[in-house]
């Protein structure tokens, strides 16, 4: 009988030592600043989605929205240092830490959204490669949208009518100077901070997409909406290299594939929502919604070009330019 149990037991052990055992979960922490209900915070949602169903539950991905975990900077570095996963971010940002990166807001760089699409999809993967020995990997870019401008003191038609407004902008080059160019006063805040400095004027204005107008209810605290359409906003999608290299060739697959899906879904519901956001918007009766002759901000923001040309790379303006159809 002892020696029938030991042997048993020896099977057992043996079986065992065969079976594989059952992997690990992978948990990443993606971060962002929008609400869940802007677009870009949709498709950070469903991205999260279509990785639990690529990996069958392997791999999770929870979705931080809404600034919990930091601002835009806060966030690209986390990801630097391997203590947050994933964001969604501006270009804008991005080149604070990559100069280049910044190219993509450069005003009215982009005849419409194929080109923007079109120039993203090739000289923005290309510039993003130099991100990777600093420890972030591109996956890809959605969109955040057309940036529009809003203020709370006067209707804007034309740059002159800018002159001297205060104008919260990203902490960026492109977009100080692209302020300063059309006679207003940039102020560079955090986008967590923007609400309350407009509510109590510590600027008269700011500029971004009807998404972030509407879902942020800026409308609240802005009267006036012009329809500058001054830049193309993407968001740019990161994985810390860190994390990235932890990650099992199947599972990186996993992660660009979903990417790849995300951001082809995102980018459709951005042009069918930005619609729907102003619409919304005229409907609440708070902010007056202004049409403007482009060409006047076209002329004025010529010179941004001169002075920032040698940053973001004359070369890279040209192949982008080149793009357009």
């Amino acid at each position: 009988m002892k020696k029938l149990i030991g042997l048993f037991c020896i099977l057992l052990l043996v079986f065992a030592l065969s079976t594989p055992a059952p992997a690990a979960k992978v948990v990443l922490k993606l971060g962002h600043i929008a609400e869940p209900s802007n677009p870009y915070g949709q498709g950070a949602d469903y991205f999260a989605k279509l990785v639990a169903q690529k990996s069958k539950g392997e791999i999770e991905v929870k979705v931080f929205p809404s600034s919990q975990l930091g601002a835009q900077k806060e966030l690209i570095e986390g990801c630097i240092y391997g203590t947050l996963d994933m964001t969604l971010t501006s270009t804008a940002e991005l080149g604070t830490f990559q100069p280049q990166m910044a190219l993509f807001d450069m005003p009215f760089l982009f005849k419409d959204r194929k080109h923007a699409f079109a120039a993203l999809d090739t000289v923005g993967m290309d510039l993003a490669k130099a991100l990777e020995p600093k420890g972030l990997k591109m996956l890809g870019y959605m969109e955040n949208g057309i940036r529009h401008l809003t203020n709370n003191v006067r209707e804007v038609k034309t740059p002159a009518d800018m002159k001297g407004l205060k104008i919260r902008v990203m902490n960026n080059k492109v977009y100080i100077e692209m302020m300063k160019a059309l006679g207003a006063s940039p102020t560079p805040m955090a986008f967590s901070e923007l609400y309350s400095a407009m509510q109590q004027g510590t600027v008269d204005g700011q500029e971004n997409p009807s998404a972030h107008i509407y879902t942020k209810r800026f409308f609240e605290v802005q009267k006036y909406a012009s329809l500058t359409g001054h830049a193309y906003a993407p968001e740019p999608m990161l994985i810390s290299m860190i994390t990235w290299n932890k990650l099992t060739p199947q599972q990186q697959a996993i992660i660009q594939q979903a990417a790849n899906e995300s951001i082809a879904w995102q980018r459709k519901l951005a042009e069918k929502e930005d619609e729907e956001f102003w619409k919304k918007i005229r409907a609440t009766g708070k902010m007056k919604v202004t049409t403007v002759d482009r060409k006047l901000f076209i002329e004025a923001t010529k010179d941004v070009y001169r002075k920032l040309a040698p940053t973001v790379g004359q070369a890279n303006i040209d192949r982008v330019r080149a793009l357009e159809k």
